[in-house]
């Protein structure tokens, strides 16, 4: 996949900046899974307050993150086409490591079921730290 790829894919979000948290994508098979990433560059207004001088990536954002992602997977199959997904929940959630400016997030999605009203997903968002 080519970077011109990836915009064309994320360009079929809904979302745009600032509320946008997909920033490439390596992978995706239409309604069954996606890999992503977003890099948080500490240029996010809501990093001024939280915390200042200590700025972390809040959990909700990561959720969201990953909720775009699993949304992303939907866009790019012609049965949801002009569809907007929207968040309807989340179950067993862990925060497991502190995310700071510089740092990127990998995000993978696999959606488990899909119905008329709704579906349901599993994600994982890794941390890979790039600040030197």
């Amino acid at each position: 996949m080519t970077l011109a790829d990836s915009d064309a894919l994320i360009a079929r979000l809904p979302h745009r900046p600032p509320f946008r948290f997909i920033d490439a994508v390596d992978a995706v098979e239409p309604a069954v899974s996606v890999e992503a990433r977003y890099k948080v560059t500490g240029e996010e207004a809501f990093l001024a307050g939280h915390f200042p001088g200590n700025p972390i990536l809040p959990g909700v954002i990561q959720l969201e993150a990953l909720a775009q992602a699993g949304a992303l997977s939907l866009a790019t199959d012609p049965r949801y086409e002009g569809k907007l997904a929207l968040f309807g929940g989340v179950e067993k959630v862990r925060f497991r490591r502190v995310v700071r400016p510089g740092d990127e997030l990998t995000l993978a999605v696999e959606i488990e079921r899909l119905s008329a009203r709704g579906g349901w997903a599993q994600g994982r968002a890794t941390l890979v730290s790039t600040r030197s």
